[in-house]
């Protein structure tokens, strides 16, 4: 009879302080992914440079950190603008001296604007659209780079979808969404090769369904709530933004030093299937 060996138990404390010394700029962080990853990434020990367009949210978000004991300030800034971008990398290493870590979690639906299947997409939806999602990365991509390249290398983490990777039916028509998520792969996995060799990384995560304020309309409709089952395979529920920070932490961190230009689907299962 051959015994078989017993793994020791998993325990929260494998990734402690995983970030420990790192300096990181979270785009999107007054809110939903952006801030549960920006807490945890301080709460792992990292120096958090919290970037939003709302003052209110980020401002909440800082002050979470710093009252757990954490260190963190906040930047006000539009993403999707070269400007801002340029000054919050500047004010980012000026407040803590370098950056290592870059998460560009900033996203739109643009439903509001006229997204939708392409033949009715609006010309409107699709220019904002590109503009917030995918020129965002470009841009936040562009000024964090040098400042990396300087020190020796970081890690770059972007936020895609499962729109990238499968196409959406009648209840995800979104396909200037789809497009500007699919760009973020594509974008993502070319910084990593090009800059592989000044040990630079990048990889990009592409969540299901997560229940955060962008959400809400899937959140409130029972046509996508009762397919969860179907969509989300392995919990038919949604994700928390806490399931999406915790695959960012491990592609930011030290623990993901041999990986660069993965696609990590963090999607209760949607993609498999």
């Amino acid at each position: 009879m051959i015994q078989q060996s017993r793994l020791p138990a998993p325990t929260s404390h494998t990734m402690d302080n995983a970030l420990s010394g790192k300096i990181a700029l979270v785009t999107g962080a007054g809110s939903g992914i952006g801030r549960a990853s920006a807490l945890l990434f301080a709460a792992q020990g990292a120096s958090v440079a919290a970037v939003d367009i709302h003052r209110t949210g980020g401002e909440e978000t800082v002050r979470k950190i710093t009252e757990a004991g954490g260190r963190a300030i906040f930047i006000e800034a539009d993403v999707s603008h070269s400007g801002p971008v340029e000054q919050a990398v500047h004010q980012t290493i000026e407040a803590f001296g370098r950056l290592d870590v870059l998460f560009c979690v900033v996203g739109a639906s643009g439903r509001r604007w006229g997204d939708g299947p392409v033949a009715d997409c609006t010309e409107e939806a699709w220019d904002r659209v590109m503009q917030v999602n995918l020129k965002s990365v470009f841009l936040c991509c562009k000024f964090a780079i040098p400042a990396m390249k300087r020190q020796g290398g970081g890690a770059i983490v972007t936020l895609s979808s499962v729109l990238a990777l499968v196409g959406g039916d009648e209840d995800f028509a979104t396909h200037a969404y789809a497009a500007s998520k699919g760009g973020i792969v594509s974008l993502t996995r070319a910084i990593a090769s090009y800059y592989a060799p000044y040990r630079i990384r990048a990889n990009v995560i592409c969540p299901g369904l997560i229940a955060t304020p962008m959400s809400q309309r899937a959140q409130s409709s029972p046509a996508i709530t009762g397919r969860l089952t179907t969509l989300h395979p392995l919990t038919g529920a949604f994700g928390a933004p806490e399931d999406v920070a915790r695959a960012a932490l491990y592609l930011a961190s030290d623990a993901s030093s041999f990986v660069t230009g993965t696609v990590l689907t963090v999607d209760g299962g949607w993609t498999v299937r």
